[in-house]
């Protein structure tokens, strides 16, 4: 389970690199524990891309009221293995 974890984490980050076109970071280099909103600055309407396309790539629905919980990195991936387990 650790690996996959990892693998989610690893994606969520690339998606979020090259949607936010972030510059100087790669899905290796990007702390999985950041907070995307106080510490990268992401809002609401970045996230909502981020999420649409998380959820075109895994095959999940993203509930709206869930947006405000996907804070970090790792929650995201943790969220995403959470519905495909469901």
């Amino acid at each position: 389970m650790m690996l996959e974890t990892d693998a989610v984490m690893n994606h969520v980050a690339d998606v979020m690199i090259q949607e936010l076109k972030l510059e100087d970071v790669t899905p290796e280099t990007f702390d999985p524990d950041i907070d995307l909103v106080d510490e990268v600055g992401i809002d609401s309407m970045d996230l909502a891309t981020v999420a649409l396309v998380i959820q075109d790539e895994y095959g999940i629905r993203i509930d709206e009221d869930d947006y405000p919980k996907l804070t970090t990195v790792r929650l995201i991936a943790q969220y995403i293995l959470n519905k495909k387990l469901s």
